[in-house]
């Protein structure tokens, strides 16, 4: 029996796959998208969006699944690039993952397939949703995935109410090799395919290189944190992020007067900016003090159950995907922004990227770092 329409979001990796044959096999009608979101330069040497339909295409045939072709490239320039250029051009560094997944895979993807008509999408995320009782009735919660060392939810915390109630993660409870095994298992071509990594539209392609079509150069200054000396040249702030040690160009200058403990033959480290000044400032020492912040400030706030968490109260969070829980507490929280003040000091925290808030294993959302 028939459990109802499902469109599957199949990027041509083994996660997706996976999880439009569960489903399947758990009795729902599945169908599968494949989303093309970027145009320019579109070639073999860098994006491999053809070869990704040729995988997607071999099984949905393998699985007996209709499968949809839909460009949605105008979107994404208008809603994920653009703000990802605004946010360089500010001297930030975005996380294009979160935007896409906001705008892209849960909007622009959920609202075509709702006219499909389609009571469900699903994709190939590690995440899970709980329903859970409330006071008015019930909500539903996003928690981490099962397997911790692939856990997406921070990807995911823009997600609001409405988009969860018609998301399926059907990989939330399995390990990553539970899911490849499963793959060889039924013949999926692409069981050992590698997991794709760094930002969709630039793929392996140099990022500097890539940034620089679309933002001019704009030289400076490197300077110690004291200011007192230049230690190099950069070709623009817009390219360098906070905590950032190759590409500088400054390897084997004697050592930081004003960093502590920076010893001369320690490696560089971006520490700032100064954009009215041009002026990229590093210390040296991975673990020199200029690198470390007790708090941050968001904006941009989102919250899946739509509320903000209650202040003073203990959670954790990342400022970054691949980093353990930082314990916390959120003070001044408003609809406008909220401070978030860490146990310990964290290590480059990033102006642009995203601070995702967890309560224990349930993801509570989070806000754009300022």
């Amino acid at each position: 029996m028939s459990r109802g329409t499902v469109v599957v979001g199949m990027s041509g990796g083994v996660d997706s796959s996976v999880a439009a044959m569960l489903l399947k096999r758990q009795g729902w009608r599945v169908s599968g998208l494949f989303m093309k979101n970027w145009e320019d330069d579109d070639d073999a040497d860098y994006c491999s969006s053809r070869q990704d339909l040729v995988d997607v295409a071999a099984v949905c045939d393998i699985l007996g699944i209709e499968l949809e072709v839909v460009n949605f490239s105008a979107e994404y320039k208008e809603r994920v690039f653009a703000e990802f250029l605004r946010e360089y051009r500010a001297g930030r560094t975005p996380n294009p993952d979160v935007l896409c997944n906001a705008e892209i895979k849960f909007r622009a993807f959920l609202e075509h397939a709702l006219r499909l008509g389609a009571e469900k999408i699903a994709t190939g995320h590690y995440a899970r949703v709980r329903e859970v009782a409330t006071e008015t009735g019930s909500e539903l919660q996003l928690l981490k995935a099962e397997d911790g060392t692939k856990d997406q939810s921070y990807f995911l915390y823009r997600l609001g109410q409405a988009q969860l109630a018609r998301t399926l993660f059907p990989l939330g409870d399995l390990y990553k090799r539970e899911v490849r095994q499963m793959a060889r298992q039924a013949g999926l071509p692409n069981y050992a395919r590698k997991d794709s990594t760094g930002i969709c539209f630039i793929g392996e392609r140099p990022f500097k290189a890539f940034l620089a079509r679309y933002l001019p150069r704009q030289p400076g200054e490197i300077r110690t944190l004291d200011g007192d000396r230049p230690v190099g040249r950069h070709d623009g702030l817009m390219y360098h992020t906070l905590g950032q040690r190759k590409g500088l160009g400054i390897g084997g200058i004697a050592g930081d007067r004003g960093g502590k403990p920076g010893g001369e033959h320690e490696a560089w480290y971006v520490a700032g900016k100064d954009l009215e000044k041009n002026i990229l400032y590093v210390v040296q020492g991975h673990d020199h003090p200029a690198l470390f912040a007790d708090r941050l400030r968001a904006i941009d706030l989102s919250w899946v159950s739509g509320r903000p968490p209650r202040a003073h109260w203990v959670y954790t969070a990342k400022t970054r995907y691949r980093q353990a829980d930082a314990p916390c507490q959120v003070e001044q929280v408003d609809a406008e922004r909220c401070e978030v003040i860490f146990a310990r000091p964290q290590w480059a925290v990033t102006p642009g990227q995203s601070v995702v808030l967890y309560d224990s294993t349930v993801c509570l959302g989070g806000g754009i770092i300022i």
